[in-house]
């Protein structure tokens, strides 16, 4: 056996397909740091069933799927898969060829083949026992794991020896076989403790009981005085019915003859507001012509009034006019004599502001000049301070660059010291390293030549083998067959079994119940044919999981243990009491077409448990096909409760259940599934028998060959180890001599660096003396050219100061000047204004008293003509006033009209809005009455699956 190839996409650094092929003699995968060649042995590891993502060097299992790159999208899944030589028939398959597949999606889910066959991880690791082949087997040696090994602990070097031998697979077994006895002798404690508390519960039931039975004697009590109380009620409701609905139709009656009337009302109300509007536009036509008339005269009126005032306005105005001429002329005298001595006064003030002037702008100019001095000597003194603090600021960093080359220097020192010692040792490991690789480069040459030796009569052995075993695969092949089919039946038959010992499917309350093992559910005890399993399950429903029990005095026990220990609730039916019901009172109906029978005849039972299926099956009617179920129900008028083969279930009252059948527990069929499945595991198991025996009848031919073969496998093996060993000895001892020479290449290359750095950090430290020295000598400079400038700036400043104040004065007196000379020619303007304003009213006075005589004869004759035009309009106002009289008293009698109408409609609309009260009243208590009524037939059936035809009460059973 040896490995063939290695099929790899998509994980790890592996994104496109790729396939490994290995053949006789050693393969070397090799490559630069990061190329991904510990990913091969990564994605053996992984395949083989590697759980550990730590062994993977990853964090969760989806590392292992190639994540993507900046050009590549990332993949979906990860695959792997190894193909074994298997033609000596090492591992227990029979296959000349074995691939074992591993295959991991970003959804977390993942599947394992062999041979193309979905398998589980168990199913590979059993595979490999025993072979060295495994996740842990010593076939692969990951780096560092020879150290490990050697420094591990006994325990874990006592398992690589357990591998290598042969045996894990029976202590695997061992151990499984030890639990499953352990498991067992658990289950013998909790038995006994079941036992123990039954024992302890046996009083108790019996109570219970007793309190049952009374229980279902008053039940039907009840159900008598319910089945009366409902009769009476539902009398006395449809007699309420009656007389609700006969004073409905009495307030309908009323309701619509005030409707009606309120429609004639409306008619009648909408006819006077059409006369109304008639009577409203002649009265506004009237009113607005007095208004028209009253406006007239008050508008004449008030131009009379005006016209009067207008002539008295005429009188004064002349008068004024004369008055106001003479005073004009003796204000133009005076303003005349102002004019000249404003004149002479301005004349003087601008003479001193011209001088002013030019004295202002001579001292403007000389502080002008004694500012750009200032600024000047400002900015070289600031360019002096800044050169001062830059010499301090390279002074502190030459200083601080001092320190860190003295570090510096300290350090190389010190690493220098340490190369020079390492150098020492790396030449005394080299010579060592090249005595010890001589003497096992001339084992691993004898090792060679042994195995030459060892192939040769292992290859010729073969070729006797393998004309002997095509016999026994042929027969090994056929065996397999009827062992998978064993094993397939065996494993479904033990589930089943499982499933059924621990009630999966059952609620958790069920469950505990029969822990204490009651004679059982109604799915035990009840069985049918297949083709009739939906229809029954339907018709038993939530029934199916009620637990069966001898007695009530079982049943009230077994509640009390349920309530103590807070399991839930159960439903019971004990034997001694489900038998009261009657029989199916429609016998008829089970001769409709499409009908099978009754559910309870159609079901296999123990004699003892017959009276159980008549209790819960003995009133429900199998039919066909959910057509004929329709047709029997609506013919019994929806009295029958009828289920179809296909699940469909018609409950009495008309309410029906269908749709998808969804079944996964199967509890009425799980134990004919059982059944068949033991017949199935017999069979398979007498044809497993028989082959096996013809199987070692022809293996014993074998037996000399095979042992021969095994012993010479057993010698190559062993030396193929010692060669492996002594391989990876040259290895490491070449690698290790090389990576001496190379580190100690390194270390004189590092040497030649460090006195490099010396060299350099010893011209940095000079360099840096030189500018220091040079710095001071800056520094102090710059220092005196400060101090100077300083005193410079001082005295240009007290001169700038004396400038400032003299030009402020000068300043105040040329505004001051400034202001006469405005306020002089602003009362010359002013004063020729007055007087160009005074001989504009002389023109217009002169002009205006020859008219107001003529103005007054004028205004006269429109008063006359005025006076005239009111005397007409005051006639036509008075006989306005009549005809609006007239109309006003017609529009009084409309409007009285129309009260009446609209308080008739009031009262109407009243009476309306009560009877609509009313009948939504009535309604609602027709309504209530109704689903009160309902409501007691939905009880009934619920509750005893009572439907009534008739009204006679039931007798009391005591």
């Amino acid at each position: 056996m040896y490995l063939k190839s290695i099929e790899i996409q998509g994980f790890k650094s592996f994104a496109n397909k790729i396939t490994f092929e290995f053949h006789n003699g050693i393969t070397g995968i090799v490559g630069p740091n990061g190329s991904g060649k510990s990913n091969v042995a990564d994605a053996v590891r992984w395949v083989l069933g590697e759980q550990r993502i730590k062994q993977l060097r990853g964090a969760s299992m989806q590392d292992v799927i190639f994540a993507g790159t900046e050009l590549r999208k990332p993949q979906g899944f990860a695959y792997v898969a190894i193909t074994l030589d298997n033609a000596d028939h090492q591992l227990l398959i029979d296959y000349d060829e074995v691939t074992v597949s591993r295959r991991l999606y970003r959804s977390g889910e993942s599947e394992y083949r062999i041979n193309g066959n979905a398998c589980r991880l168990k199913d590979i690791n059993e595979l490999f026992y025993d072979t060295g082949i495994g996740k842990e087997g010593y076939s692969i040696i990951g780096q560092g794991q020879i150290d490990k090994i050697l420094s591990g602990k006994p325990e874990e070097r006592r398992e690589l020896f357990d591998e290598a031998a042969g045996i894990v697979k029976f202590k695997r077994r061992k151990m499984i076989a030890q639990k499953k006895l352990e498991d067992e002798k658990q289950n013998l404690v909790r038995v006994s403790d079941i036992l123990a508390e039954l024992e302890k519960q046996v009083g108790p039931l019996a109570r219970q009981s007793e309190a049952a039975r009374k229980y279902l004697s008053l039940k039907e009590q009840l159900k008598t005085y319910d089945v009366n109380l409902f009769l009476m009620e539902s009398e006395g409701i449809r007699t309420q019915l009656a007389e609700v609905e006969k004073r409905e139709t009495i307030v309908t009656q009323d309701m619509q003859e005030a409707t009606h009337e309120t429609g004639e009302q409306k008619a009648s109300y909408d006819r006077l507001e059409q006369e109304l509007g008639v009577l409203e536009a002649e009265i506004q036509e009237k009113r607005e012509g007095l208004s028209q008339a009253e406006r007239e005269k008050g508008s004449l009126e008030g131009q009379i009034n005006v016209l009067h005032e207008q002539i008295n306005t005429e009188r004064m105005n002349a008068d004024h006019i004369h008055a106001r001429i003479e005073a004009i002329k003796k204000e133009r005298e005076e303003k005349q004599r102002q004019m000249a001595g404003y004149e002479h006064d301005s004349a003087g003030i601008r003479e001193q502001a011209f001088t002013c002037s030019q004295d202002l702008q001579a001292a403007e100019e000389r502080l002008r000049r004694d500012d750009e001095q200032i600024m000047l000597l400002d900015q070289r003194i600031e360019t002096g301070k800044g050169n001062i603090i830059n010499g301090l600021n390279e002074k502190a960093s030459l200083a601080a660059r001092e320190q860190r080359y003295e570090a510096m220097l300290e350090q190389v020192q010190v690493r220098h010291s340490e190369v020079c010692q390492r150098l020492l040792r790396h030449k005394s490991d080299e010579s060592v390293q090249d005595e010890l690789l001589q003497a096992e480069r001339q084992k691993l040459l004898l090792s060679g030549e042994r195995m030459e030796d060892l192939l040769a009569r292992q290859t010729e052995c073969e070729a006797e083998m393998e004309r002997c075993e095509q016999e026994v695969r042929r027969l090994t092949r056929g065996l397999n067959e009827r062992q998978q089919e064993y094993q397939t039946a065996t494993t479904r038959l033990e589930s089943l079994r499982n499933l059924a010992e621990r009630y999966e499917g059952y609620g958790n309350s069920i469950r505990r119940v029969m822990e204490v093992r009651i004679r059982g559910v109604v799915a035990d005890l009840i069985t049918t044919d297949r083709q009739y399993e939906t229809a029954i399950e339907t018709a038993l429903g939530g029934s199916i999981q009620n637990v069966v029990t001898d007695s009530e005095q079982t049943a009230k026990q077994l509640i009390e243990y349920l309530k103590k220990n807070k399991y839930g609730r159960v439903t019971f039916l004990p034997l001694t009491s489900i038998g009261q019901r009657s029989g199916f009172s429609q016998p008829e109906a089970l001769k409709e077409p499409g009908v099978i029978g009754l559910a309870s005849d159609l079901v296999h039972v123990q004699p003892e448990y017959q009276v159980l299926a008549i209790y819960l099956l003995g009133r429900v009617v199998v039919a066909d096909t959910i057509d004929h179920a329709i047709a029997v129900a609506r013919k019994y008028k929806y009295s029958l409760r009828i289920v179809t083969l296909e699940g469909e279930l018609l409950s009495a009252g008309g309410s029906m259940t269908g749709g998808a059948f969804r079944n996964s527990s199967n509890l009425l069929g799980r134990k004919r599934e059982i059944e068949e499945l033991e017949a199935v595991c017999k069979k398979a198991l007498a044809q497993a028998e028989r082959m096996q025996d013809e199987l070692t009848m022809n293996e014993g031919v074998l037996a000399e060959k095979r042992e021969e073969l095994e012993q010479i496998r057993g010698e190559h093996h062993q030396e193929s180890l010692n060669q492996n060993t002594l391989q990876l000895n040259v290895s490491q001892m070449e690698e290790k001599r090389e990576e001496i020479q190379d580190s100690a290449r390194d270390l004189v290359l590092e040497n030649q660096q460090l006195e490099e750095q010396i060299r350099e950090i010893e011209q940095n430290r000079q360099r840096i003396a030189r500018d220091s020295r040079q710095l001071l000598l800056q520094n102090e400079q710059a220092n005196q050219d400060v101090e100077q400038l300083s005193a410079q700036m001082e005295e240009a400043r007290q001169r700038r100061e004396k400038l400032a104040h003299d030009l402020e004065e000068i300043r105040l007196r040329a505004a001051g000047l400034k202001q006469q000379v405005d306020f002089a020619t602003e009362n010359i303007h002013r004063v020729k204004a007055e007087m160009q304003r005074q001989e504009e009213e002389l023109e217009s006075l002169g002009t205006g008293t020859g008219d107001s005589e003529r103005a007054i004869a004028d205004k006269r004759r429109q008063i006359s003509e005025m006076e005239k035009a009111i005397e007409t309009a005051m006639n036509h106002r008075e006989e306005l006033a009549g005809e609006l009289e007239a109309l006003g008293e017609q529009k009084e009698t409309k409007v009285r009209q129309q009260k009446d109408i609209f308080q008739r409609r009031e009262e109407l609309t009243e009476r309306i809005s009560r009877l609509d009260k009313d009948l939504f009243r009535l309604q609602s208590q027709k309504e209530k009455l109704e689903e009160r009524l309902e409501s007691h037939v939905n009880y009934m059936w619920s509750e005893y699956e009572l439907t009534f035809t008739t009204a006679e009460p039931l007798k009391d059973p005591e």
